[in-house]
């Protein structure tokens, strides 16, 4: 029976130093994933002379089929007005940015002078929070005002995210918007948003799925704290000498 117990206690004992540097692997990784995750703008591809990329899509919520209808306008846009507008989504932010700080940088980052950035919107959406920025140059002020540019961003653009995360609905609008404003036609408005009665939903929002993640990542930790000293004190009990011999 002593023999038998030994061999248990030997069986276990190598599994657990198995399972040790597993466990440690995997919350190593799990505490360096979600800030993988994140852009800056650093990791931004960088704008040459002439160049004809209206839309980055890094948070991929575009269909290749509404990127091109919507780079085809921004396209001729700026072949018929000089007013160029770009579009840009990301997946997450880096820590301590915000919509309109990661916009702000990029688009010094693109156009790093007035006369570079005199004809130039930039329209940000984070795909995380949904949280949007638009930043304009000087000359197209006159056109499309900072009001209207903010409205484009927290309404227009907006609205179909709030209706279900509708991202090509949102920047199909956004788009035909800043393409009339920009080319000098009456600017046709926010979108009107009528009365619906409230039924709760089954999907999560974004930020309370990020809570969820968070938290399910804090248990783990917690758990993992637990069960590391207990395997770690295990070991070192069944490898002291028995007192019986």
């Amino acid at each position: 029976m002593k023999q038998l117990l030994k061999q248990v206690f030997n069986s276990q004992k190598h599994l657990i130093r198995l399972l040790l540097p597993l466990v440690t692997i995997i919350l190593a990784v799990s505490l360096f994933v979600t800030p993988a995750l994140a852009t800056g703008v650093y990791q931004m591809p960088n704008l040459v002379a002439n160049d004809h990329t209206w839309i980055v899509d890094q948070g991929e919520i575009i269909s290749r089929l509404n990127e091109g209808k919507i780079g085809s306008v921004l396209e001729n846009l700026a072949k018929q007005t000089g007013n160029e507008t770009r579009i840009v989504t990301i997946r997450r932010l880096d820590y301590g940015e915000t919509p309109e700080s990661f916009a702000k940088a990029l688009f010094e980052k693109w156009f790093p002078t007035k006369e570079a950035q005199a004809n130039q919107t930039l329209l940000v959406l984070d795909t995380v929070t949904n949280g949007t920025a638009i930043i304009t140059g000087d000359k197209v002020k006159s056109l499309l005002t900072d009001s209207i540019a903010e409205s484009v961003a927290t309404e227009t653009l907006s609205a179909p995210l709030r209706d279900g995360n509708k991202y090509n609905q949102a920047f199909l609008d956004a788009s035909d918007r800043l393409v009339a404003v920009l080319s000098g036609n009456p600017d046709p408005g926010p979108p009107k948003i009528a009365d619906k009665v409230q039924v709760e939903g089954t999907f999560k929002k974004a930020g309370e799925t990020d809570r969820g993640n968070a938290t399910a990542w804090v248990v783990g930790l917690l758990i993992a704290a637990t069960v590391i000293p207990m395997a770690t004190y295990y070991i070192y009990q069944i490898n002291q000498p028995s007192s019986d011999g």
